[in-house]
Formats: C-alpha cells, structure tokens, sequence
C-alpha cells in the first residue's frame, strides 16, 4: 500500500506513520504541493492550508492515525474559496505555530545601549554570549508543561516523536488528581456568578560578584569521581527541546481543559524552590498570568493557593488561565485576590507556609525588543522606580509567612539592583530571616540545561565571572543571596533569578 509522509511548511509534524492513505489528492502542483481539499477515510482534515508531501511506503501503527488526527483538530480553519482549508484568521497561521524560528525584531537602541552598559560591568565576558541570545528571539528554547488535570498521553507520544525530553524526573502524578478523579480533558465547568471566574473563588481587595557556572561536561572534568547530585523525582512534568522548535499554543475553550501549557522552562525553577507540600498554605503574590500558580498545582495539593492580582486586565487573564488548567474540584483550593501586594503582609501576618513574589520587573526579553524609542524610553524610567517596588512587596511577603515559612523572590531580569541588591536591602529589615542555599539544591543537578551563576552580594569583592568550572568546595560557600539563570547559545533559557528566603521559627 502506498501511503503519504505528512510534512508541514518543511517541518515534520510527527514522525510517526499514518494508517491508511492520508488523503486522496484531486490536483498536485510542480512541486508535488495539495491545492484543494483532501480526505482520511472520508474525514476532512480540517487544520491546513496545504501539505508539503514525500510519497513513501512506510509501516503502519493503528493508533498512530488517531492521535495524529485528534492533535490537529484543535485549529481552527475555514474553506478557502478554490477547496483548499485555510486557517481561520482570527488564530496565528498553522506555520507559525511550529515555529522553528525564522524571523527578527529589531531592538531598541536605547535599551540595548543601557543594557551594554550595565550588563557589561556586572556580568563582564558573560554578557556578550548573553546579549546574542537576547538579540535573537528565534533561538529561543521553550518549555512544554503538561498538565495532569488533563488527558496528556496522545501529547506525551507527540512531544517525544519530535525529539523533546523530560526536564525532571517523574513521580505518580494521579496522586494529584483530587478524590482520585481521573484526568478531566473534556470536563464541563460548572457555572458561576463570579465575572473573575466561573468556578475559583474571589477575594475583596485589601487597602556582584559572580559564580561562573558549571555545565555538565565541564564538572565531570573538574570532579573526576563525583556527578553532579540528582533532581528528586517531581509530579510536575515539563518538556525541553535541544533546539529552538516551538510547539503550538492551544486556544481557550470554556468548559474544556488545556493540556499543556508553553513556558520558558527558567520559569518553573522558583516553584521548585517553593517546595510547596500538600496541606500548604500558599500565596502567590504577584500571580498574572498565571503560570506558575499553574506549576504549583502541577506540583502539589496545597490546601489553600491564593492568587493575587491587583491590576484588573492581569486578574482577568490570571482567571482564565486557572480556568483552562484546573478542574471544579478545586474550587475550594484555589481563589483569587485582588489586593495591593505591598500590604499582604499587614493583613494576613504570619498566615501563610509559603508565599512566591514573582515580582513585577523590567523583563530583559520583552523590553529589549520595545515597538518604538518613547517605549523604550518609558521603560527605562520604569526600570529606575522598580526596585523600590520590589522591596516592599519582598517585606510584605516576609510578614505574611509563619515562622518556619518560606518565601520565594524572583524576576526574569538580569538586573543586580532588582535582584541581589533587593534581597540584600531586606535582609536588613528582619533579622529573623535568612537565604538558603539553592546551588547544590536546584543549580548543580539542573546544570545540564541551565547556565546558572550564584549571586554573593553587592558588597563582596569577587573575580570576573568566566565559564571555567568551579573546584573543590568553593560553590557551597557563594550562594549568599540567590542564583540567576543567565541565557547562553544552546541553553537560552532566562534570564531568571530567584532566592529562597526562611523566616527563623
């Protein structure tokens, strides 16, 4: 039987065989494209504009046929007007939703000029392999986060099929699954009055010195007898490619749970130092969008996580992302506040077991690429105002912790006076609280797909940061105020900065 290779805009959408012939073409071009409308075993296929084809005979698997099809049934198309299928122009083009990476923005000059200059200093010859990952958003690498609430086996074998790997190691994640519930895809929600959400509660508002990093095979040079330790085994799944592939993002559909959600995979490492547990008490400070209240129920069952959003627009889009990933059941562990966060801390002392400040920051990805020069101007006077922002918001989550609580900051800037310099700045204020050591923790065993560099403080007097290996001991004695994920070619992920601070119990 002679049966039809898919392959999408060049790029193979699964390599895995079709059952069946895939379709039975009216009319091919030159170069052997489908202009008009195609059939599998009568059932339009409904997600492309065309194909870019190889004919071959292949192997036939029975279930690959049903994955394939149920994946690209999640675009939306239209006819187009010769028979052919096109994409619906409100959702992004099928090409650019696998999107290996082929176009540039251009930066803005005055923000890169104030970077040049201020990464330069802090960060020394690590900053130029910095600046060209910056300055190319298509060798972005991005993170797949599956999410368990959901039915993920038919994405699991398409992540896989495309050369994608496991970040962590994986434990049982049904024990997630609330009242050992199955996983709930195609759940209906259950109706609500609240506008914020229609099943999660609302709540009233309430008035450098550098350590170089260690990559892999640098450190079994160094450590000829030792490994680097390994990340304990997590129910939160989350998949990485070697290279830039971007998997294609799903639409919102109410009453319908997402299976997975698309991240920069820098960004789940301050859950993982939350070390959220079932029965925790958990705030989310400075929650919009989203992703990470997400991670930590990918992780745990907290008995409370309360996501805050002061800004109307980001509480909006902070509910409908908990919307699409998490499930009724949880209703009643999940809610959302929308108070000033740099007042937590008075009206809820003491009352959490950990608290995430993903504080507000000037996002080094974003705002290097700003539309225009006023943009990039406004920006940079932003930059000058957040770290007095960034304080209060870390005092008020110190406040809100118990004694023996944890609290986790972090930005996704490079920035040493919104990062080291702001942990540094309230460590003064409460002598009860201190940094733990996140290096040995997160750092070495992730070092095989992060670069990380450890932050001692702003006052100690350190060498030049190099990608030459740390010897010996020296890392456990540098990790003072927090580590910082610094992207560089071939792992771009970052920048992301994070620091664990314990309230003394």
């Amino acid at each position: 039987m002679e049966l039809y290779f898919v392959k999408l805009w060049g790029t193979n959408l699964m390599n895995v065989p079709i059952r069946g012939h895939l379709f039975f073409p009216k009319k091919l071009n030159e170069s052997g494209s489908l202009v008009n409308s195609w059939y599998f075993e009568n059932l339009t296929v409904p997600p492309v504009r065309r194909f870019y084809i190889m004919r071959r005979k292949i192997c036939l698997d029975p279930r690959t046929a049903r994955t394939f099809l149920r994946w690209l049934s999640s675009f939306a198309c239209r006819p187009g007007p010769d028979g052919s299928l096109w994409q619906n122009k409100q959702t992004r083009s099928l090409k650019n939703k696998i999107n290996t990476g082929k176009s540039r923005r251009q930066p803005c000059p005055a923000v890169l000029d104030h970077f040049d200059q201020q990464y330069s200093e802090e960060l020394g010859d690590l900053w130029a392999s910095a600046r060209a990952v910056l300055l190319d958003p298509p060798s972005w690498q991005y993170g797949v986060m599956l999410n368990c609430f959901s039915s993920v086996t038919d994405i699991t074998q398409i992540l896989l099929s495309q050369g994608f790997s496991s970040l962590l190691p994986q434990t049982d994640v049904s024990e997630l699954l609330p009242n050992n519930d199955s996983a709930v895809s195609n759940s209906p929600r259950h109706e609500g009055k609240d506008t914020l959400s229609p099943h999660f509660s609302k709540r009233p508002p309430g008035n450098v010195g550098l350590l170089p990093y260690i990559t892999s095979h640098a450190f079994s040079q160094a450590h000829q007898s030792e490994r680097p330790p390994k990340f304990p085994p997590s129910s939160l799944q989350c998949y990485i490619h070697p290279h830039p592939l971007r998997f294609p993002s799903q639409a919102h559909r109410p009453g319908q749970l997402k299976q997975y959600y698309l991240l920069n995979a820098a960004s789940l490492l301050p859950v993982l130092a939350l070390q959220v547990r079932d029965g925790d008490k958990v705030l989310d400070l400075c929650s919009a969008p989203g992703g990470k209240a997400v991670a930590i129920m990918q992780s745990a069952t907290p008995a409370l996580l309360c996501c805050n959003e002061p800004d109307p627009h980001r509480r909006d889009w902070l509910a409908k992302t908990l919307e699409s990933f998490l499930p009724p059941s949880l209703s009643s562990r999940v809610m959302v506040s929308a108070q000033d966060g740099r007042f937590a801390g008075q009206s809820e002392a003491g009352f959490y077991d950990k608290v995430l400040v993903d504080a507000p920051c000037s996002n080094d990805r974003s705002w290097l690429h700003s539309s225009d020069k006023l943009r990039g101007q406004q920006r940079l006077e932003d930059r000058a105002r957040l770290p007095e922002l960034q304080t209060q918001l870390l005092r008020s989550a110190i406040s809100a912790v118990r004694p023996g609580g944890v609290v986790v900051y972090s930005t996704c800037t490079l920035s040493s006076l919104e990062n080291c310099a702001v942990v540094e700045a309230v460590l003064k204020d409460f002598p009860d609280a201190e940094v733990e050591n996140l290096w040995e923790e997160i750092a070495l065993p992730l070092s095989k797909y992060f670069a990380v560099i450890s932050l001692p403080g702003q006052k100690q007097t350190e060498p030049k940061p190099s990608l030459h290996p740390v010897i010996g001991s020296a890392s456990t004695s540098h990790h003072k105020l927090g580590i910082l994920v610094l992207p560089q070619p071939g792992r771009t992920w970052g920048p992301m900065f994070l620091s664990r601070i314990r309230k003394k119990g």
